[in-house]
């Protein structure tokens, strides 16, 4: 009998997009089991390969544009529309105008990257028409708590002096006064949806510096400074505007881009597979699979707050599937995955390697791991005849 296979992966970060990654576990798949039945469903949590998942899924069109990216100079970006939708609805990502892979490793210093060039995929959106927005939240090389997002589209964030911010996050410490005299009077008038890691907050011990900033290059030091630049942001935000974003959920998305959305711009913060999974039709394919394979580029005891994996190995416990997925690396407390509908998980690194290396040869990594993974349940399937 052929197998029916499932692949719903997520991207590895700054190396492989979802579909590229879906494309390396069927090559290995086929080399065991040429005769597999094998669908995939390339998945995107608002990070990188959001726009393009989307805009594939729908028929949309993508357009390029030049935005100002994270470090301040002008990078290549793009956005969408979706295709058939009521509504002429675009379709954004930050990680296409300020993600970590635009950070050069050398130069990270989350305490001056900035957000301006979503604001200006934003804008790009509304001169196109746009009626409705949305905007995928994910994959971040800053920590300025959307504020270089909102300047980008008129909003002004004002020292003590009346003088405008610079960019970076280290900037919100010396914020004074919110002022939304000049901002886009577009942004009234179109609604604005947000794919976000609804665990991800702004302020506290759980804050988004405290928890992803060593990610984004952060020594200690530099954490306690972001994380005190950003709680004197959510007060000049609750006092000028009223609203608490403190431990809003979704406030901390993106290095608090999230609250800056919200807040500054009136967008809506969504669980991120909320928006997605309207796009996308999971639940069909898994209806008709035997095995379902995920993977992401770490696996670690983050995983269960709202990542590809565990949301995939939830969803396909409704059917009684199993659910394998593979790992760039495992992490701390991975086992904890078990308690989450992942029944194994693997890692692609086949010997002691570094970083960059491994990068380099994902697409490989990726494939053997699952030719191997394939005959390992081969061997299985004997056991148990």
């Amino acid at each position: 009998m052929t197998m029916r296979i499932l692949l719903a992966p997520s991207g590895f970060k700054e190396s492989l997009a979802p579909d590229e990654v879906a494309d390396c576990i069927e090559q290995g798949i086929l080399r065991v089991l040429p005769d597999a039945r094998v669908q995939k469903i390339p998945l995107v949590d608002g990070g990188e390969g959001f726009t393009q998942t989307l805009v594939a899924a729908t028929g949309g069109t993508l357009h390029r544009v030049k935005v100002t990216g994270p470090m301040g100079k002008a990078v290549p970006s793009y956005f969408g529309f979706l295709g058939n939708t009521p509504v002429k609805t675009a379709v954004l990502e930050m990680a296409a105008a300020a993600g970590l892979r635009l950070v050069p490793a050398e130069a990270r210093n989350p305490l001056i990257t900035t957000t301006y060039g979503v604001g200006e995929l934003i804008k790009a959106a509304l001169d196109a028409g746009a009626e409705r927005i949305l905007v995928g939240c994910g994959d971040s090389g800053t920590n300025d708590g959307g504020a270089g997002m909102a300047q980008a589209l008129g909003v002004r964030l004002l020292d003590e002096k009346g003088m405008s911010l610079q960019f970076g996050g280290g900037e919100l410490a010396r914020l004074h006064q919110i002022d939304l005299s000049e901002r886009d009077p577009r942004l009234d008038r179109v609604q604005i949806d947000v794919a976000c890691n609804w665990h991800n907050v702004l302020c506290g011990e759980k804050g988004v510096a405290r928890v992803f900033g060593p990610q984004k290059g952060a020594s200690s030091e530099t954490v306690e400074a972001m994380a005190a630049a950003l709680d004197r942001y959510a007060e000049v935000i609750d006092r000028d505007l009223g609203i608490d974003m403190r431990e809003m959920p979704g406030s901390g998305a993106s290095g608090g881009l999230g609250t800056g959305l919200s807040a500054l711009i009136g967008a809506t913060l969504h669980p991120r597979y909320d928006i997605v999974m309207q796009y996308l039709d999971l639940e069909t394919m898994l209806r008709e699979a035997e095995l379902v394979i995920t993977a992401e580029g770490c696996i670690d005891f983050q995983t269960p707050r709202g990542k590809i994996p565990v949301e995939v190995a939830q969803r396909a416990k409704k059917y009684h599937l199993p659910v394998i997925a593979l790992a760039g690396t495992i992490g701390r407390n991975a086992e904890v995955n078990y308690q989450h509908g992942i029944d194994s998980y693997a890692s692609i690194l086949e010997s002691p390697c570094s970083l960059r290396d491994a990068i380099a040869d994902a697409a490989n990594l990726i494939t053997n791991e699952a030719e191997r993974m394939m005959r390992l349940i081969l061997v299985g399937q004997r056991l148990s005849a």
